[in-house]
């Protein structure tokens, strides 16, 4: 095999190959003599098939498998040779190939930087450290509680107020820009539904206006969709609803007492208030590690100076650009987004890719020079707990994931990261720092 390396510039790196006549031959007569041991003809002896009759059944055939397989094994033995490391896929080009002559072609490929490691020690970290009292506490009981509020109607004939539910019939119009209204949209007509008076969950307007109806009344409500809402057909129009009420009905709101934790399967309210503490302190912790992580990612970004390959960043920015265009023609832009024209979109969001590959590759190297791997407990255990996400169907997913490596991976990954992320908060100087738990929020 003789290799030549031609001109590059960074990362890339492109050569030409050749291939001589006699070892493409050498592996032709090889297949060829092993698929003439094991065909069957009639007027042959088994295995005494003449190597004229077998090439001319199977020579094409032969012929390109042989020069797949060179372009494979030359392809290989260069990058091993070389101690080369691609970053993805190298570009294979034929250039001049005949039969009983040299097979010659050109090899493009891009390599992974040398990436030296940063002052670990030098990064400066605040993590927060919060921790739920008797308010936080008291609170989520209380959301538990108008979870499990009964709904008694209302006997007598009065106004809706804020935390009364009205049943009512809707149909809703979009108002045209002359004032009329158009056919009532899909979606926008129910019939005894119970609507939260002040509550969430509607268009912002609508669920307050129903205040001070009683049942037997009927009106008009006017409402705007918002800019970003789900339906593009929608997004920003007026709206008019003809609203009816029917029937009125109140919450009722039961005690939290020992009976009330006995409801949610536990023996008392000490042990339900431990549980509820316990929970908020998990979700705190785990909304803390967010706001370290993203910090830590931000120090790695701001000490990674090295080049990343090209074409890993523009395969990063098309996979984005897919979901930003999906999201630009259904209306759901991001309101940071919102504005800006699309040069300059591309422009924000290929620097977005390229932070990505870049904190990759030092994560990746991180790792890979502190022998940091993902066992395969850990992946079983991450199997499961995504398998137990489909109750009933948890064998088919186990399943899936023996038979599907590239879901194992996307498993892999972030348990992965995890770790590196860990790793480097080791040996980070890091310091808590209390807070209250309404200031623990997630970073921007």
């Amino acid at each position: 095999m003789q290799v030549t390396e031609l001109p590059a510039e960074g990362l890339k790196k492109a050569f030409q190959v050749v291939v001589p006549a006699a070892s493409l031959a050498a592996r032709r007569d090889k297949r060829l003599a092993e698929l003439g041991a094991d065909l069957k003809l009639p007027g042959f002896r088994p295995g005494k098939v003449p190597v004229a009759v077998v090439k001319q059944r199977y020579g094409t055939a032969v012929a390109g498998e042989v020069l797949e397989q060179s372009v494979d094994a030359a392809t290989r033995q260069l990058i091993t040779d070389r101690g080369l490391r691609p970053a993805m896929q190298p570009k294979i080009e034929l250039v001049n190939y005949a039969e009983g002559g040299d097979l010659e072609y050109k090899i493009d490929l891009e390599l992974l930087p040398e990436i030296s490691m940063p002052d670990f020690a030098g990064i400066l970290l605040d993590r927060q450290k919060a921790t739920p009292g008797e308010a936080e506490v008291d609170g989520f009981l209380a959301t538990m509680r108008g979870r499990l509020a009964n709904m008694e109607d209302v006997a007598e004939v009065r106004p809706a107020v804020v935390g009364d539910v009205l049943v009512c019939d809707f149909a809703g119009r979009i108002k045209n820009e002359d004032g009329t209204l158009a056919e009532p949209f899909q979606g926008g007509t129910a019939s005894d539904m119970p609507i939260e008076v002040g509550g969430s969950g509607f268009i912002p307007g609508f669920t307050e206006q129903l205040a001070g109806m009683s049942p037997g009344e009927a009106k008009d409500i006017d409402v705007a969709f918002p800019a970003e809402y789900g339906s593009a057909d929608l997004a920003g129009k007026a709206a008019v609803f003809a609203i009816t009420a029917k029937g009125l009905k109140k919450k009722v709101l039961p005690e939290i007492d020992d009976e009330f934790a006995k409801r949610l399967g536990l023996p008392d309210m000490t042990t339900l208030r431990k549980q509820v503490t316990d929970n908020l302190q998990r979700e705190y912790d785990a909304v803390a590690r967010q706001n370290v992580k993203r910090l830590l990612l931000d120090a790695l970004a701001e000490r990674a100076t090295f080049e990343v390959p090209e074409g890993m960043v523009t395969g990063e920015f098309e996979q984005i650009w897919q979901r930003v265009e999906a999201d630009l023609k259904e209306g759901k832009l991001d309101s940071d987004d919102q504005g800006k024209d699309e040069a300059t979109l591309k422009a924000d969001y290929r620097a977005i890719a390229e932070r990505r590959i870049r904190l990759g590759l030092l994560l990746s190297e991180i790792g890979r020079s502190n022998n940091i791997q993902v066992t395969n407990e850990e992946l079983g255990q991450a199997m499961r707990r995504e398998a137990s996400r489909y109750p009933g169907q948890e064998k088919q997913v186990i399943e899936f994931f023996q038979k599907n490596q590239q879901a194992v991976e996307s498993l892999r990954a972030p348990l992965f990261e995890e770790k590196v992320v860990d790793f480097v908060l080791e040996l980070a100087k890091v310091t808590d720092v209390s807070v209250a738990p309404d200031a623990l929020v997630p970073t921007a």
